[in-house]
């Protein structure tokens, strides 16, 4: 059985390399794509303070449509190039919005969410499989430590997935 425990950390750099370490942990020996995706969403939402919002937004070929989060319902379909999460999938960069207010063309599922971090979930080939999400309630939540972080969360969930793929060759 895996329990997340509340600690306190002394910065956000050791917060993440725990929760590195917990996510490791949660997606060592599943592979499954849905089943990952929803643990990892449930344990990022649980363990980081002042989210509203955590999950992921999966690549069809055409558009990204909503898949396992925690949080509020959310818009189900996003174009590519649209709002924070198509502009991540679209650039393949990862976006850090300080206001979400202030970012042309935000899509705002819930009206509750001031700042927004969004990490594009890129295969080994070179292939968009979606993006990670995460929203705050207030603005200026997340800045680069959370963004080097949670792009070593998303490696670490990226890397769980390819594993599998591997050993089916």
């Amino acid at each position: 059985m895996f329990h997340i425990t509340a600690q306190d950390y002394d910065n956000k750099q050791q917060h993440y390399a725990d929760l590195l370490e917990q996510a490791r942990g949660l997606l060592l020996d599943e592979h499954d794509l849905i089943a990952n995706a929803a643990n990892f969403s449930a344990l990022v939402f649980n363990s980081l303070p002042q989210l509203n919002w955590a999950g992921f937004y999966l690549f069809d070929g055409k558009e990204l449509v909503v898949g396992p989060f925690q949080g509020k319902p959310a818009c189900v379909r996003i174009p590519l190039g649209s709002g924070v999460c198509g502009t991540a999938a679209q650039t393949r960069q990862t976006q850090v919005v300080a206001d979400v207010n202030a970012f042309a063309g935000h899509i705002a599922c819930d009206a509750a969410s001031q700042s927004e971090i969004v990490v594009p979930l890129i295969k080994d080939d070179g292939t968009l499989l979606g993006v990670w999400d995460c929203d705050s309630f207030v603005t200026e939540r997340f800045d680069e430590d959370d963004r080097i972080g949670m792009e070593a969360l998303c490696a670490c969930f990226m890397h769980s997935l390819q594993e599998h793929q591997g050993r089916q060759s």
